[in-house]
């Protein structure tokens, strides 16, 4: 829904919005900059991140239905590249390198049990047991659409089930706190006090972050912190909540293949992730 000049303001001052945002949020049409290099789309632009990030559903959906016992991370790879090629896109992480000396060298990211983020498929089987998270971005003409889910293989420990429970917990009620007016510190402080409240640890290591016309662009999106702090929401932002979540200690340690994160005292790790744009009075998740 459109803010009309005599409404109040999306950012919740008080004031009309033709005394307060109106002239900032008619600047460039393509994509403005606003605080701290945030990216405001264009409608022209979150119709392009929607159909990307249905895409990125798609997949996962696909996923779903084939992984169990017996599978190995490298056949999940193969499903996700030529899914995605078929769909006339292209997998973001491939040879992608952001702050790594190495490209990553597959199309999905793979994380199992112990494994935070970021792990590489390869010939590892999965078992009875494990959980396992499966990361996903798309690049669909152009724009991006990044989720993950955590996938239960067979029968599991309560232990585990309720780990990935409590995170995608902490997912919902990070997306709760999204709407104009609010904080990206406000999101990390409710994903932080369930987490905690409940005896479980917040990686501090990794982030969610803006996206969409890039992979990953401002703002920084933590799972812990303080209310009222951090960058001001405004509707047309879009970012990805991802809270990774362990049962042990928040600290983790990278492999030496550059890119595989993992918890330092080998306890279990979760995460789930959407991509969400922030609308005029609440949000609207792109992936779900």
């Amino acid at each position: 829904m459109k803010t009309s000049r005599n409404d109040l303001c999306w950012c919740g001052s008080g004031k009309k919005y033709k005394k307060c945002h109106m002239l900032r949020d008619k600047m460039s049409s393509f994509g403005r900059r606003g605080t701290r290099g945030v990216i405001i789309k264009t409608e022209e632009q979150i119709e392009g991140i929607r159909r990307s990030s249905q895409l990125t559903r798609k997949i996962l959906d696909m996923v779903q239905e084939r992984i169990g016992p017996g599978i190995t991370t490298e056949q999940i790879n193969d499903w996700v590249h030529e899914e995605t090629l078929a769909n006339n896109a292209y997998p973001a992480p491939l040879n992608y390198r952001g702050k790594s000396a190495v490209g990553f060298p597959k199309s999905v990211c793979t994380s199992v049990n112990n494994v935070i983020c970021h792990g590489i498929p390869g010939n590892e089987v999965l078992k009875e047991g494990d959980i396992a998270n499966v990361d996903v971005t798309s690049i669909l003409d152009g724009y991006y659409g990044d989720a993950s889910r955590m996938f239960l293989i067979g029968d599991v420990s309560e232990e585990a089930k309720n780990l990935v429970d409590i995170t995608q917990q902490c997912l919902q009620i990070g997306i709760q706190q999204v709407k104009p007016g609010k904080t990206t510190g406000d999101i990390g402080h409710a994903i932080q006090t369930h987490a905690e409240g409940l005896g479980y640890s917040v990686v501090r290591d990794f982030a969610g972050h803006g996206v969409g016309i890039e992979f990953h662009e401002e703002p920084q999106i933590l799972h812990y912190g303080k209310p009222n702090t951090g960058v001001l929401l405004q509707p047309n932002m879009v970012f990805t909540i991802e809270p990774m979540i362990n049962i042990g200690r928040p600290e983790c340690k990278l492999l030496s293949d550059g890119w595989t994160a993992v918890t330092q005292d080998g306890s279990l790790s979760a995460q789930w992730e959407h991509t969400i744009r922030v609308t005029s009075n609440g949000s609207e998740i792109l992936t779900a």
